[in-house]
């Protein structure tokens, strides 16, 4: 049933969801985003496994604060959020720790890791932080795709 399932892309409440949330691009003044929304969308697809929030070391602690009480396990780096964003996706992917991968972002980094998810049997989601911040080659790696 499960094959039937990830073949035809029936929504099963038992997948565990990993949500992934670019910071830098996605929560933008420009965009107006709300994570309880992203998050909400995530959960459309089942149970969260995994809810989280890159962020960079400009973060304020009124962001990480706030995120934290929304549910995200926030990840600060120093370095580049794009890589250890997608490195944490793609391990999740390879781990079996969840079923649907969900990326929030607006960059077109990400579609390595989308597409290594799709060939693991992963369900695939991509969520646009709107439609001037919509990257159509993430749009289009992904099974489903949401603008807000």
């Amino acid at each position: 049933m499960e094959l039937f399932r990830r073949i035809f892309g029936e929504k099963d409440s038992q997948q565990r969801v990993g949500l992934f949330v670019d910071g830098p691009n996605v929560l933008r003044s420009e965009f107006d985003v709300d994570l309880d929304e992203v998050r909400d969308i995530a959960v459309e697809y089942g149970p969260m496994a995994l809810t989280r929030l890159y962020v960079d070391q400009n973060a304020s602690p009124g962001l990480i604060q706030a995120a934290e009480a929304r549910g995200f396990e926030v990840r600060t780096t120093s370095g580049d959020v794009d890589v250890r964003l997608a490195v944490d996706a793609t391990d999740a992917v390879a781990s079996g720790q969840i079923d649907v991968l969900v990326v929030a972002s607006r960059d077109t980094d990400f579609k390595p890791a989308l597409e290594v998810a799709a060939r693991e049997g992963v369900k695939t989601v991509a969520i646009a932080p709107g439609e001037y911040g919509r990257s159509d080659a993430l749009r289009n790696a992904a099974e489903d795709a949401v603008t807000l």
